[in-house]
């Protein structure tokens, strides 16, 4: 049992937060060309994107609040590093500019908003969870559509 919440947790000051460390393999995604569309990347980009973005390869090293995220499709490799509390800049899902906030909303969870550095469009923001049952969830919202990604260890 100690070993197992050695696993999921990692000391950072006087508290326990979630270790998002590791390989992840994608198992089930919802509404994710709803994203895209509610962001307004036409019709045949979404296809490609759907279709590349099946099997994602997510890595994610981490370093007390600090984490680093590698994610691969068959079409492209995304990288952010960030530490939590800290703004941070990134792309939204559709490629766009913006300023990233996370924050811990539980210490097993990081809620992040963006502001886009130019341009309008939907509020964008995402999170991601570690459960007890060693799962990672990453949702994804556009407005009012979520994407919910549910991942599990290698």
């Amino acid at each position: 049992m100690i070993d197992y919440y050695n696993k999921l947790f990692t000391p950072e000051m006087d508290r326990k937060v979630a270790n998002f460390s590791g390989l992840w393999k994608m198992k089930t995604s919802e509404n994710f060309e709803e994203l895209l569309k509610a962001l307004g990347v036409n019709v045949f980009v979404r296809k490609i994107a759907v279709a590349a973005a099946s099997r994602p390869a997510v890595e994610i090293t981490q370093q007390g609040e600090s984490l680093s995220i590698q994610t691969s499709t068959s079409v492209r490799t995304t990288h952010v590093s960030f530490t939590v509390g800290q703004p941070f800049n990134e792309d939204t899902v559709d490629g766009r500019p913006c300023t990233s906030t996370p924050r811990w909303e539980t210490d097993s969870k990081i809620s992040c908003e963006q502001t886009l550095q130019k341009g309008e469009g939907p509020k964008t923001a995402w999170t991601r969870e570690v459960t007890n049952d060693g799962e990672l969830i990453l949702t994804m919202s556009a407005g009012d559509v979520v994407c919910t990604r549910v991942y599990q260890r290698e």
